[in-house]
C-alpha cells in the first residue's frame, strides 16, 4: 500500500508525544471503563509484559491473555486469538 512505510516511519519518530498523553489516556480509562481484551505477547521485545499487566491498574475488569508469542500477536497466534475476540465480542454486545 502506497505510504505505509512513511506512516509508520512517522509515527515512531512522533511516539515522544504518545508518551507525553499517557496520563490523560489513562484517567479517561479509569473514569469510562470500557469493555477491554487485551491480548499480549509475553516475548515481545518493544512492549514487555508488565506493560500489559499496567492496563489492570485502569481496567481492572479488562480481560487479560497473555500468550507465547512477540510483538506480532495476531500474525503468530490468530487462530489462538480470533476466537477470544469472538467470544469477548459477544459476551459484551450480545
Amino acid at each position: 500500500m502506497p505510504g505505509r512505510k512513511e506512516a509508520q516511519v512517522a509515527l515512531a519518530f512522533d511516539y515522544h508525544t504518545n508518551v507525553a498523553r499517557y496520563p490523560l489516556w489513562q484517567a479517561w480509562l479509569r473514569e469510562h471503563r470500557p469493555p477491554t481484551l487485551i491480548t499480549w505477547g509475553r516475548d515481545d521485545m518493544f512492549f514487555p509484559e508488565p506493560g500489559a499487566r499496567a492496563y489492570l491498574r485502569d481496567l481492572p475488569d479488562a480481560e487479560l491473555h497473555v500468550l507465547g508469542t512477540g510483538h506480532f500477536a495476531l500474525e503468530d497466534r490468530l487462530p489462538e486469538i480470533a476466537p477470544l475476540i469472538a467470544a469477548f465480542l459477544d459476551r459484551v454486545w450480545r
